[in-house]
């Protein structure tokens, strides 16, 4: 079956533009419903939290007439991260969890993820189920069995002490001075309150959400606002959010900027020194740089890697049995704390050890040299499909015959916005950008 509504992490598209429609969040809403109340009996609930988009509040109230017209019980949390929902779902003994959240795209676009009752996303065959079930439409509950909602006010409460139990409970964060970078969004109260109340020193940047400003000129996308005032305060580290927090990436006390591979050697390094780490293997993604693999193999640990995408990671992990991976973007998960990628607990984690190691950030955002790597986005219109077209296909052909095994290219359409994503390693920096120069010219000269 061909994916008209899914993509890579839930729904998502331009808000008040199919598919983020009022219309299209109710019909959803009604689907996922009777999805998880298959059986027909009363009781079932759903957990709905946001972020701080505008559209948010149409989203929400659309999704939560679709659960309560098949008889689910709405529970309201407000915003809150992606990672409060995949935890308070099996907490609240729901059914289902949705989060309504464009992760880091900007505020004009909006969408829905969807978790099992287990607060894990969900799977494929899951999804496809929902999607012919939006698009056929269902049957709604009888008038006597429409559900009910109930905001819960201490949501983002339940959350702080779940994160907090996560750091080692001997230490503390007195004595550091921590900026984080909240992107306007989910967290904007949770993580300043979480570091403050472990003892950090807290300087709050992109904690003002207006609705339309979540993710603008800050967050885990756009840490340059988060560096400069870490070099004008004299602060230790920074923490950078996206917009529902499911992301990190770390800056040093000189403002160079950590992304996901360098967080995610730290800790495979650690755990494994600890024997924490689960078959002594990480889950990234295809896009983690080589330099990672190096690092691990020369410390005899295994690299598995998997489709774009936190779900498939999070998806390899439960088939193999790891507790450990993550995305060069920023996605860390681990699951003896979290069903899906945690920002703020990845970043309380590193804290822990600068506090254990007494070392600065720099010093633990280096773990390996990256081999270059180029990536570059083309967007492409509504109905092109660039890379089924013989340019496009020759370009890509010609490119791997370049690089002959000394590189890699990866090519391949953005599971969340509209974007043809051409990336390539090497160590010949000059032939990497030749090869991604020219496919890059073909897609765009079909687009």
């Amino acid at each position: 079956m061909t994916r008209k509504l899914f993509g890579t992490d839930g729904v998502r598209g331009t808000a008040n533009t199919y598919p983020m429609t009022a219309e299209m969040a109710l019909r959803l809403g009604a689907a996922a419903g009777r999805y998880f109340r298959r059986d027909g009996s009363a009781g079932h609930k759903v957990v709905i939290g946001k972020d701080t988009r505008l559209s948010g509040y149409m989203i929400e109230n659309a999704l939560t007439a679709g659960f309560t017209s098949t008889g689910m019980n709405v529970l309201l949390l407000g915003p809150v991260p992606t990672p409060a929902v995949g935890m308070l779902t099996p907490s609240m003994r729901a059914d289902v969890g949705v989060m309504i959240s464009a992760s880091h795209n900007p505020a004009v676009d909006n969408g829905i993820k969807l978790f099992g009752p287990d607060g894990f996303k969900l799977d494929d065959a899951a999804e496809a189920s929902i999607e012919m079930m939006t698009l056929d439409g269902v049957e709604p509950a009888g008038a006597e069995r429409i559900g009910r909602v109930k905001r819960i006010d201490d949501g983002r409460f339940r959350y702080h002490e779940r994160v907090k139990s996560t750091f080692p409970t001997e230490l503390r964060l007195d004595g550091l001075k921590v900026v984080i970078d909240c992107a306007n969004g989910a967290a904007y109260k949770a993580a300043p309150e979480v570091l403050w109340e472990l003892g950090a020193e807290v300087v709050p940047i992109g904690v003002e959400p207006n609705g339309l400003n979540i993710n603008l000129g800050c967050g885990s996308t756009q840490p340059e606002a988060a560096a400069a005032k870490i070099r004008e305060v004299g602060a230790d580290v920074g923490i950078c959010l996206d917009g529902d927090a499911d992301r990190v990436i770390m800056i040093d006390e000189t403002g160079a900027v950590a992304d996901g591979d360098q967080i995610m050697a730290l800790f495979a390094n650690r755990w494994a020194e600890e024997g924490r780490l689960k078959g002594r293997t990480l889950a990234a993604t295809v896009m983690s740089n080589l330099g990672l693999e190096r690092y691990l193999a020369d410390r005899s640990i295994h690299l598995h890697r998997t489709a774009v995408g936190d779900r498939y990671v999070v998806e390899a992990m439960r088939a193999n049995g790891l507790n450990l991976g993550g995305e060069q973007s920023g996605h860390i998960v681990m699951t003896d704390y979290a069903t899906t990628g945690d920002g703020l607990i990845a970043g309380l984690q590193f804290l822990a050890e600068m506090v254990r190691t007494g070392k600065p950030a720099s010093a633990l955002t280096r773990s390996f040299e990256k081999v270059p790597q180029l990536l570059k986005n083309v967007r492409y219109g509504v109905g092109a499909t660039p890379l089924d077209t013989p340019g496009v296909r020759a370009a890509i052909a010609a490119g791997e015959a370049k690089l002959n095994g000394s590189g890699r290219l990866l090519i391949r359409k953005s599971g969340t916005e509209p974007l043809i994503r051409v990336m390539a390693e090497a160590e010949d920096e000059a032939l990497m950008l030749s090869v991604v120069n020219d496919i890059v010219g073909a897609v765009e000269a079909v687009t």
